[in-house]
């Protein structure tokens, strides 16, 4: 497989001298296109901090993070700004959606940051909203719609740039069991693809089985692979 990501021993910090704290120490990986990785641990270990840096919302004190063998480190502001409105798509744990407009506006948002025609990126936004079951929604708002409804909305404006990662934040922390699992089905097998890599953080075991590889980060510091047995892409 073609590997998309490679990070290269990260650590981020903050303050200075007795009053430092690091978040994260030394971690590296690698992502592969057409694998889900899961990152997995207790709270306050630093994955959401990874997540960041790897998707260019923070800068690393140390360590390179190579996208398609390109250091996003060394990319300015706006630079960042670019790569992460064509390369990575973030559903957020609490969605991030704009209660006053609808479904299909809210997946329009990264193509009217891209520049393109209102009409078309709302046109082009139904197409996806389609796409995760949701096209009778197209002109409801989220706070009219059930969670599971709103995590599908953020999906589908997550991947309506085609981004080459896919980053999920505690995506099944607000959803029950059956509709976790049909959320992260979907994932597997209608949006992971040899194009497509996704990164999910979760402390939901439920959802385990979903995944190519799953690593385990406590004490700020990736431990290796998770020793779990998975039935990946048997659900």
């Amino acid at each position: 497989m073609k590997t998309v990501l490679k990070a290269k021993n990260l650590s981020k910090w903050f303050g200075s001298q007795d009053a430092m704290v690091h978040v994260i120490k030394n971690v590296s990986l690698e992502l592969n296109f057409g694998e889900m990785l899961y990152i997995v641990g207790p709270s306050g270990s630093g994955k959401t901090t990874l997540l960041s840096i790897i998707s260019g919302i923070l800068r690393p004190n140390s360590g390179v993070v190579e996208i398609k063998n390109r250091n996003i480190c060394e990319l300015n502001d706006d630079e960042l700004a670019h790569f992460r409105l064509y390369s990575v798509g973030f559903v957020f744990q609490d969605f991030h959606l704009f209660p006053r407009l609808t479904s299909q506006e809210n997946v329009a948002i990264p193509l009217i940051l891209q520049k393109r025609d209102w009409d078309e990126s709302v046109e082009e936004a139904r197409k996806y909203l389609s796409i995760v079951g949701l096209q009778h929604k197209a002109e409801v708002q989220p706070y009219k719609m059930s969670l599971g409804e709103q995590q599908r909305v953020a999906i589908a404006r997550a991947i309506i740039s085609k981004p080459e990662i896919l980053i999920f934040d505690e995506p099944t922390a607000s959803l029950d069991g059956e509709t976790g699992r049909k959320i992260m089905n979907f994932a597997k097998n209608d949006i992971l693809n040899e194009k497509c890599a996704i990164i999910v953080v979760t402390h939901d075991n439920r959802i385990y089985n979903f995944a190519t590889r799953i690593l385990k980060m406590e004490d700020n510091e990736l431990k290796g692979a998770l020793n779990v047995e998975l039935e990946a892409f048997k659900n």
